[in-house]
């Protein structure tokens, strides 16, 4: 164990483990089945009344929810990329919290591990645009010297940002079959998330530090989004990792849907999602983040080898965050549905924890 003894129960997130039918010896072939809901067709996130729509909750291979929300003061919106090139790691947040808009782009240097960011919180979100469907519409954001604007489209999603002294051009094409992990957690009828996890897009585009200007292009590089809507508690902690490579992805998390029913987990594999239904043990050092981090069950034994750590801090008083990312690489491997398994040595991203009061 990596987790001290005695701070175990504040740091991890508990797994439920399942025995796998036809498998308890674990030289088996079984196939791999989630006891999640699986959706198909489109369906709206809220009832007329605001409140969750139970048809709702479940998960998807491709964005289906409208997120419909209702009411303010409790909703959170956002758009998360986040983009490896050989170079760079490039990180944009475009939010809207109804009472505040915690927008940012972040990029790290792996070569220098030199940090550039510009924040920017917005009151009341103004000028803030969200579309209530995710790959459709424009998202857009603006204020204290930061404009990002995020196209989407059936065809891909083309992102531009601005702050000074740096400027992105991100050009995210979608595959054709390509799918991502949409998911619904309820933790209530008035409190709940919608989530779609997108892993292993293709990038290409420009980044422009100051007067240095570097492409890239979808050979080697890759994009993660992020996209949420949903209705939160005050206070919550949650732990998230994705990882990349040439035909293979992953995708985990934990905390946060403990005991909901849902998780958000899945083995990507030449872009077809393999669902994993287990709620996962996350285990690391909350005194030394750059220690490897081990995530395991039943269908996962994953361990990552950060090599680089981003701290974000926000208060506001009532309202707060702290942010431990950690940039790295992937060991292990992933159970895909037919039961075999799948290497994820070599696989680039980032692992984290990050707690809110908002």
């Amino acid at each position: 164990m990596i987790v001290p003894a005695a701070r175990a129960a504040d740091v991890r997130a508990h797994a439920t483990h399942r025995t796998i039918p036809g498998d308890e010896d674990g030289k088996g072939q079984p196939s791999m089945t989630t006891h999640e809901r699986e959706i198909s067709e489109p369906v709206d996130l809220c009832r007329a009344d605001g409140r969750l729509n139970a048809e709702a909750v479940g998960w998807t291979r491709r964005p289906l929810h409208r997120a419909n929300l209702r009411g303010w003061g409790r909703r959170k919106r956002w758009e998360y990329w986040g983009v490896v090139t050989p170079r760079h790691i490039i990180g944009l947040v475009a939010s809207s919290l109804d009472y505040a808009a915690v927008n940012g782009v972040y990029v790290l240097d792996r070569d220098t591990r030199v940090e550039t960011a510009k924040d920017v919180v917005v009151p009341l979100a103004r000028g803030a645009v969200f579309p209530d469907r995710s790959g459709a519409g424009t998202a857009s954001v603006r204020g204290g010297g930061l404009t990002i604007d995020i196209e989407q489209s059936v065809s891909g999603t083309a992102i531009r940002a601005v702050a000074p002294g740096i400027e992105l051009d991100l050009d995210m094409p979608l595959p054709e079959g390509h799918e991502s992990l949409g998911v619904v957690v309820p933790w209530g009828p008035n409190r709940f998330q919608y989530t779609v996890k997108d892993v292993g897009r293709p990038a290409r585009g420009r980044l422009r530090l100051g007067p240095a200007e570097f492409r890239f292009d979808e050979t080697d590089s890759f994009a993660v989004l992020d996209h949420g809507r949903g209705k939160w508690p005050y206070s919550i902690t949650w732990n998230w990792a994705a990882g990349c490579a040439p035909g293979r992805a992953v995708q985990l998390g934990g905390r946060w849907t403990d005991g909901t029913g849902s998780t958000e987990n899945a083995l990507f594999v030449d872009g077809r999602l393999h669902k994993i239904g287990d709620e996962l043990e996350w285990s690391y050092d909350r005194t030394d983040w750059l220690r490897p981090w081990r995530i395991a069950g039943p269908r996962a034994e994953v361990e990552f080898h950060p090599f680089h750590e981003k701290v974000a801090r926000t208060e506001l008083g009532l309202v707060g965050n702290e942010t431990h990312q950690c940039f790295g690489h992937f060991s292990g491997r992933a159970r895909a549905d037919d039961g075999a398994w799948v290497d994820l040595d070599g696989l680039t991203g980032w692992a984290e924890e990050a707690r809110n009061r908002w």
